[in-house]
């Protein structure tokens, strides 16, 4: 069992920046898919993005160009760096990871969000106000 623990959400103003970590329990380095999802109230639970094992990042459409993800394997951290936010980025954000394979490419867990994964955090509210 991995316990994924989120930090570093809050308010920010339209237009600004907000980095989000998750520190994982246990070694990220064999997870089959890393991502970041996001939930919204009274909305589907949404990709935002993902970083399979090889280090290759895929995006959800919304966010493509202005959200980063990265990992860091020693410290068995997983960032999402977040430039450019909108009002429409406010949500809670949730970090997740697949043990294994779940028969698509990574990037297949970005739609439905979180197709695949096994293990969740418990997530931070991100608050972008206009």
């Amino acid at each position: 069992q991995v316990q994924l623990v989120e930090s570093g959400g809050g308010p920010v103003q339209d237009g600004g920046s907000l980095r989000v970590t998750c520190v994982a329990s246990a070694s990220i380095s064999n997870m089959y898919c890393l991502g970041w999802f996001r939930q919204a109230p009274g909305e589907e639970r949404e990709g935002v993005a993902v970083i399979d094992s090889d280090g290759s990042a895929s995006y959800g459409d919304a966010v493509k160009g202005r959200f980063t993800i990265s990992r860091d394997l020693d410290k068995n951290v997983l960032d999402l760096q977040m430039n450019s936010l909108k009002p429409e980025d406010t949500a809670a954000y949730y970090c997740a990871a697949a043990g294994g394979s779940f028969g698509l490419p990574c990037e297949g867990s970005l739609a439905p969000g979180g197709y695949g994964m096994d293990y969740w955090g418990k997530g931070v509210l991100v608050n972008v106000s206009s």
